[in-house]
């Protein structure tokens, strides 16, 4: 495997896992109505464009990445739906 190769595996673990603390957070809080619904849907596109861009071009890093992201991304979509009202006092 190249450095190249190497440095997209961890760039992808990165960012791909960059939402467990977020969703680990909004589960124990149940809470996340500081999440921008905006944010998360626009998100959600741009990886599932980068999913359709690694199935056209057959890179397997980008597919399994963004796959996962897709999963992790669309949790944080349903938490926001779950949780996302302001908790009334």
């Amino acid at each position: 495997m190249s450095p190249a190769e190497y440095l997209g595996i961890f760039a992808g673990i990165f960012t791909t896992f960059s939402t467990v603390p977020q969703l680990l957070r909004i589960y124990k809080l149940k809470s996340a109505h500081e999440i921008s619904f905006l944010f998360n849907t626009s998100l959600l596109m741009g990886v599932t464009i980068w999913l359709v861009y690694g199935i056209v071009l057959g890179l397997v890093p980008l597919i399994i990445w963004n796959a996962i992201g897709i999963i992790l991304n669309g949790w944080l979509l349903f938490a926001k739906f779950r949780y996302g009202r302001a908790k009334s006092i």
